[in-house]
């Protein structure tokens, strides 16, 4: 029997924000690559008062949860944040989750997630 993959839960502090310096360590990225990947500048994700925004916070959030659904098959955060970031989803004409997170589009991704653990077709 295999061990649940982990997940990132640890990366919200006690006051309930998500941590960028936990979650680019965790993902093994700096906060510039962070920034990239989940379209936000490198201010947001370093300044406390950028960090602390709702969009910021909400941006950072649903990244978490993409990555945190795709980690079970991916089989770790790493892997499923390198899904994340380059597997190209046919569904979407060719872009990745990034992509499409980038573009406001992060429920879309969630529903294909779904979809995914639900059986079905990608």
């Amino acid at each position: 029997m295999s061990l649940p993959a982990e997940l990132l839960n640890d990366v919200i502090t006690d006051d309930g924000m998500l941590a960028t310096d936990r979650l680019a360590d965790r993902l093994r990225v700096t906060k510039t690559e962070l920034a990239l990947a989940t379209g936000l500048s490198r201010d947001a994700v370093s300044r406390r008062s950028r960090l602390r925004s709702r969009q910021t916070q909400a941006r950072l959030r649903d990244t978490v949860e993409i990555i945190n659904r795709a980690t079970g098959w991916a089989g770790s955060a790493g892997l499923a944040f390198a899904w994340f970031r380059n597997q190209p989803l046919h569904s979407f004409g060719d872009k990745t989750a990034e992509e499409l997170v980038k573009t406001g589009r992060t429920e879309a991704v969630k529903a294909y997630l779904a979809r995914i653990a639900d059986g079905g077709y990608t």
